[in-house]
């Protein structure tokens, strides 16, 4: 079976005096803190979400 690739993104940027939906696209992410990391599954719709807040998050690998 074919391995799902992923993205490891960290956040590095404060959503403090964000708009509202960069905060919940964030959260979606799974993030809310300077310094986390998640490992996500690398779709369309992810990546959508890291391009909206890129500003605010790093791609660490992939």
């Amino acid at each position: 079976m074919a391995q799902k690739k992923t993205l490891k993104v960290r956040q590095t940027g404060s959503p403090i005096r964000r708009p509202a939906d960069q905060r919940a696209t964030l959260v979606g992410l799974g993030l809310n803190k300077i310094g986390r990391e998640r490992e996500l599954e690398d779709t369309p719709s992810v990546r959508g979400m890291i391009k909206k807040v890129a500003h605010l998050v790093e791609i660490v690998g992939e």
